[in-house]
């Protein structure tokens, strides 16, 4: 009697059992196969899987520096839009509280990402060379760039807001020249700085960032003048800080537009890490405090408290909704079905076409 492990695979034996032949027996294996010498199928049926567990995807090494960074540089790109505008329109009080938050984003922002680098010379590494293809080394001159404007800029504000007690002599008008222009150069560098790590993430191959390449651009986009439409309304006098309410409710409203277009049209896979797990709670908190904020920018008209409360809810909401998009590009990364069965939807989507005669699809 057997006692092989591979007893309970094999088939029934025929009703009465196998009987004895007399006279010779026959060569080769006996009928039936019930003693397990024909090949029974034992394997379950394969799911997929990766070498050893691990992703097909090599995640970025980056941590919350780098989600902090991602909204800062929103921040200041945001500020320094409003601070040009208050600059041409004569509103001073806009025009200082952008001003100086645009330098202070911009600065912080600078020290996260530095910080995430690990040694400064590696960023100043970034700018001695002009890369236009790489989204890093565009973005590093569009930080520096902002940032020197932003700092001069500021420094004019300072300057003022001091009644022009800063030992500067003879160099205050050259300041004030350069001020003006630096603050309408950093307003000319607001947007490239507010998209550009939009850019930059979707340029990687983690599932999630890939996958919203085209709207991420226009989400980064409002949410950098939400948040920066947000912080003017809490920093600002009511009387002035009506160009900070329509950039907020813009924003807002951009936002709300841009999420529900990217979510529609990335794959049905592969969005499901913008809803599962904390990137989830960080983006569905966002869309409510971004709805809410915009209606009180909206309605908040000259009441202060009302301006600021709202504020501080799109403040927020930038902030979560920069660190949902970055957590969840994380997640796709770790898990092979975000990157593998994306591809093979693509692939039978080419052969239904009839895509046959490519390097990708081959003739079945």
């Amino acid at each position: 009697m057997s006692t092989s492990q591979f007893d309970s695979y094999r088939p029934p034996e025929p009703e009465g059992g196998r009987r004895r032949r007399k006279g010779r027996r026959r060569a080769g294996p006996p009928r039936g196969g019930g003693d397990g010498s024909r090949e029974m199928p034992v394997v379950p049926d394969a799911e997929f899987g990766s070498y050893y567990g691990r992703p097909v995807v090599k995640a970025p090494p980056w941590e919350t520096d780098v989600a902090a960074y991602l909204f800062l540089g929103g921040l200041a790109a945001g500020s320094g839009l409003l601070a040009a505008g208050a600059q041409l329109t004569g509103r001073e009080a806009l025009r200082r509280s952008t001003r100086l938050a645009a330098i202070t984003a911009a600065g912080l922002g600078a020290g996260a990402l530095v910080r995430d680098l690990g040694r400064p010379e590696r960023f100043l590494n970034m700018l001695r060379t002009v890369k236009l293809t790489s989204p890093m080394s565009v973005g590093s001159w569009i930080l520096a760039g902002f940032s020197t404007c932003a700092g001069v800029a500021a420094a004019d504000e300072v300057d003022r807001a001091t009644g022009s007690r800063l030992p500067l002599g003879r160099l205050r008008g050259l300041l004030r020249g350069a001020g003006s222009a630096a603050g309408l150069g950093a307003g000319m560098l607001a947007p490239p700085l507010a998209a550009y790590t939009a850019v930059l993430l979707s340029d990687t191959a983690v599932p999630t960032w890939n996958e919203a390449r085209e709207e991420l651009p226009f989400v980064f986009v409002s949410s950098a003048s939400l948040a920066a439409g947000g912080l003017a309304m809490m920093t600002t006098p009511v009387a002035q800080a009506g160009p900070a309410r329509v950039l907020a409710v813009v924003g807002a409203a951009g936002d709300l537009v841009a999420t529900e277009v990217l979510e529609r049209r990335m794959d049905e896979t592969v969005v499901e890490t913008l809803y599962q797990g904390r990137p989830g709670r960080y983006l569905q908190v966002s869309k409510v405090l971004v709805a809410a904020g915009g209606v009180g920018a909206l309605l908040a008209g000259r009441w202060r408290a009302a301006g600021a409360l709202s504020g501080a809810a799109l403040l927020t909401a930038s902030a979560l909704t920069r660190l949902g998009y970055f957590e969840a590009g994380l997640t796709s990364a770790k898990d092979p079905k975000y990157t593998v069965e994306p591809q093979k939807r693509r692939l039978a989507e080419r052969r239904r076409r009839g895509i046959t005669d490519d390097s990708i699809t081959t003739v079945e």
